[in-house]
């Protein structure tokens, strides 16, 4: 019986991690109508022994942005990391702005969110706006965390946060709610903040 009961859990797990994979969250379809499968916000490892399981208590929540380390953490009011994940932030130079386009740095408070169908007023610049911003969450003036399907080792946007599609999805309907705290790090060759605590800015 004990042995019966153990295979049935095996094969409970494998079905379940199965889904996990396929789960509709997983998938996004870019501007040209190419379905992108992507990593499952769980299984994405990216943070997770970058950013400290605690940080000092702020009584509020908190997303911090790594462009150094190409990720991002969610802290609950209690100083506990809920979650980690692989993120891509703005680029040093932008050819169709003919200038850098950097995530902006510091400290600010998410103001304004969309679900699945958000997208960019602004870019593509020949269309006057139009791409993909599924989830967007926008913490100062134009930029936003946003559902994207490339997330490299490396900064690629025009200035938002780019997650894994299912990341964006838990942290828009989960974590984020208006008055979160943003903490975007500085980046590699800038002196500005390089703690986790908001405190140091």
């Amino acid at each position: 019986m004990k042995k019966m009961l153990f295979w049935y859990l095996v094969a409970l797990c494998t079905c379940l991690a199965g889904c996990v994979e396929y789960d509709p969250s997983t998938y996004i379809i870019d501007d040209y109508g190419v379905s992108h499968h992507s990593v499952y916000y769980t299984k994405d490892k990216r943070g997770r022994d970058y950013f400290p399981l605690q940080i000092k208590p702020t009584g509020h929540r908190l997303f911090v942005f790594d462009p150094k380390a190409y990720a991002w953490a969610a802290y609950d009011a209690y100083g506990r990391r809920r979650m980690t994940g692989g993120a891509s932030g703005g680029m040093d130079y932008c050819e169709d702005l003919k200038g850098p386009c950097r995530t902006v740095t510091g400290i600010f408070k998410m103001y304004h969110k969309r679900g699945v169908t958000c997208f960019s007023k602004e870019f593509p610049r020949e269309t006057a706006g139009g791409t993909k911003m599924p989830y967007c969450m926008y913490f100062y003036r134009g930029y936003s965390i946003h559902a994207g399907f490339e997330v490299p080792y490396e900064n690629k946007s025009h200035g938002c946060i780019r997650v894994f599609p299912s990341a964006a999805k838990w942290l828009n309907e989960v974590f984020m709610q208006n008055g979160t705290q943003v903490l975007v790090l500085s980046y590699t060759d800038e002196n500005g903040n390089d703690k986790t605590e908001p405190g140091g800015i």
